[in-house]
């Protein structure tokens, strides 16, 4: 998974521009997806407000950024 599919996924699972969505994950990949999360965060594309490692997937919560370039 890269950026822009996690971006992707948040936006088909957003409603307004709020989003919530559970990834099936493993131990690798929860490192990946909290990594590819802070980087969106930086580049301010969301606002995080909910990270949850559960056993076999993440919850993410949040708020994803709109900006007209």
């Amino acid at each position: 998974m890269n950026k822009v599919e996690l971006l992707k996924k948040l936006q088909s699972n957003s409603q307004g521009n709020m989003f919530s969505v559970e990834i099936t994950s493993t131990n690798e990949n929860e490192k990946e997806i909290y990594e590819l999360i802070k980087i969106l965060e930086t580049e301010k594309r969301i606002k995080l407000r909910e990270y949850l490692q559960k056993e076999n997937s993440v919850y993410i919560h949040g708020i994803i950024k709109y900006a007209s370039d």
